[in-house]
C-alpha cells in the first residue's frame, strides 16, 4: 500500500468507488484544499468515532491513490482490522464522513450586481465573443470542475508565445453566478451567435424602454441560453434593429446618461452579473453604457466597470485612445467613479509575426488598466458561431475556453 515518501508524506494506494472519487475531487476544489488533506482529515475523523458507520456501497471500486502523513495509513489499517471493517470500506466511510462534514460552499454572490461594459470604438475586435464567453464562464455549474487557465501562465506570457498548452490550466469548480447578457448592438451579433432571433421592430425592445416608449415589462423580452452547463443561470436580452436609432431617441430623453440604468433596474435583482455588449460607437449610447458601469454607493472598487477588448495590431491602439478619452471626459464632466476592469487582447496569433508580438508587448506594458485576458485566434470560436452554440458548451476544453474562464476569474 505504501511507496517511498515524497517530502513529509507517503503515497498510499487503495480502492474507492468512482462516484466518491469524483465527489471528493470536486468538493476539495470547492473548499480550496488538496485531496490528500481532505482524506487525511476524513481518516482522522473516522478513527475518532465511538462506533462504526453504516456500510457504504463499494461495488465497482477503482484504484485510488493519495499522500498521507507517515504512519497514518498503517494505523488506519490496524483500526479497520480491529473494528472488523474491510480497508476499502473504511476508506469509503472516511471520505463520506469528510464530505458530510464539509458541504459544498454556497456561490459567492456580489453585494451589488456586477455590471461589465464590454466595449471598443473599433469593430471586429471580438467584443461579442468576449462578452458571451465571459458570461458563460461566470454561469458554469459550481458542482462540476472546468479547465481554467493558470494565472501565472498568463502573467508570464511573452511576445512570440501562444497562450496554449496542457500544463497551462487547472481544474476548478464553476462560478455559478446568475448572468444576463445584454445585446446593446443593433447589429445583433450576440443574439444571433447564441441561436436567437432579433426582437421584431414593431414590438417592445430595450431601445423603447430607454426612450420611455415601452409597452410591457423588460423581463418579458429576456430569453434563456440553453445548455446543461449553465442550468437556468444564463439569460440574454436580445437586440432589436431599432437600436440604430438609439442615439437620436436619447437626444430628447431627460438624464439620458442614466437611460440604460433606468431600463435595466427592474431586472437587476434577478442577476449577479450583467454584461453589456456595446456597439462600435462613441455616441450617446456609449455614454449611457459607461454611466451604467460606474461605481455605485457601497460598491467595492473593481466590482463593475469597463472591459476593453483589443487586438494585437496598430488600429486597436488608435481606437483605444479614442475610447479612453471619452471615458476620461465622462468621468470628469459627471464626477463619476468609473473603473476599468482591464484590457483583453483577443484574436492573438504569434504566427502573424512582429506586428502581433510587438503590439502584445505594448499592451502588456500598460499597467493602468492592465491586461487581464489573452485569447488566441483559433477555429473553435468560429465553429461555435457557425452552429449557434455557446463556445463553452461547444468546445469546453479548447484553449479559448480555458482562457475565457481565466478572464472571468480576473474580473469576478
Amino acid at each position: 500500500m505504501t511507496s517511498p515518501s515524497a517530502g513529509d508524506r507517503d503515497k498510499v494506494v487503495s480502492k474507492l468507488p468512482a462516484s466518491l472519487q469524483q465527489e471528493l475531487k470536486i468538493r476539495s476544489a470547492q473548499r480550496g484544499i488538496d485531496i490528500q488533506h481532505a482524506v487525511e482529515a476524513g481518516i482522522n475523523a473516522w478513527r475518532g468515532l465511538g462506533a462504526n458507520l453504516s456500510p457504504v456501497d463499494t461495488a465497482g471500486s477503482k484504484s485510488f491513490s493519495t499522500w498521507l502523513p507517515p504512519g497514518q495509513w498503517d494505523a488506519f489499517r490496524e483500526d479497520c482490522s480491529a473494528r472488523g471493517v474491510p480497508l476499502v470500506q473504511g476508506l469509503a466511510q472516511s471520505v463520506s464522513l469528510w464530505l458530510e462534514k464539509n458541504p459544498a460552499p454556497g456561490v459567492q454572490r456580489p453585494v451589488v450586481v456586477k455590471r461589465v461594459v464590454v466595449c471598443n470604438q473599433k469593430g471586429g475586435v471580438g467584443k461579442t465573443a468576449v462578452t458571451a464567453g465571459a458570461g458563460q464562464a461566470l454561469a458554469e455549474d459550481p458542482d462540476q470542475l472546468h479547465a481554467v487557465g493558470v494565472s501565472k501562465h498568463f502573467a508570464n506570457a511573452r511576445a512570440g508565445s501562444e497562450p496554449t498548452g496542457e500544463a497551462a490550466h487547472e481544474q476548478l469548480p464553476g462560478l455559478g453566478l446568475r448572468v444576463l447578457l445584454v445585446d446593446f448592438d443593433p447589429q445583433g451579433h450576440l443574439t444571433k451567435q447564441l441561436g436567437h432571433e432579433l426582437l421584431p421592430l414593431e414590438g417592445d425592445s430595450l431601445t423603447k424602454h430607454m426612450a420611455g416608449d415601452a409597452s410591457g415589462k423588460l423581463s418579458d423580452l429576456i430569453v434563456k441560453v440553453e445548455s446543461d452547463r449553465f442550468g437556468d443561470r444564463l439569460h440574454l436580452l436580445p437586440s432589436c434593429t431599432d437600436a440604430f436609432l438609439l442615439d437620436v431617441k436619447l437626444s430628447g430623453v431627460r438624464a439620458r446618461e442614466a437611460a440604460l440604468e433606468r431600463a435595466l433596474a427592474p431586472v437587476e435583482a434577478d442577476y449577479d452579473a450583467i454584461l453589456i455588449d456595446c456597439p462600435p460607437s462613441l455616441g450617446l449610447s456609449m455614454d449611457a453604457a459607461a454611466y451604467y458601469g460606474r461605481r455605485r454607493d457601497n460598491e467595492s472598487p473593481g466590482n463593475s466597470g469597463i472591459l476593453v477588448v483589443v487586438q494585437a495590431e496598430d488600429s486597436s491602439a488608435d481606437a483605444y485612445t479614442l475610447l479612453t478619452t471619452q471615458i476620461t471626459d465622462l468621468r470628469n464632466d459627471m464626477a463619476l467613479d468609473l473603473d476599468y476592469l482591464g484590457i483583453v487582447v483577443n484574436h492573438y496569433d504569434a504566427r502573424r509575426g512582429y506586428i502581433a508580438t510587438s503590439s502584445l508587448d505594448s499592451w502588456m506594458a500598460i499597467r493602468d488598466p492592465r491586461v487581464v485576458g489573452l485569447i488566441g485566434d483559433l477555429k473553435e470560436q468560429k465553429e461555435a458561431v457557425r452552429v449557434k452554440e455557446p463556445l463553452l458548451a461547444y468546445a469546453p476544453r479548447c484553449t479559448q475556453s480555458v482562457a475565457i474562464r481565466a478572464l472571468a476569474r480576473e474580473i469576478v
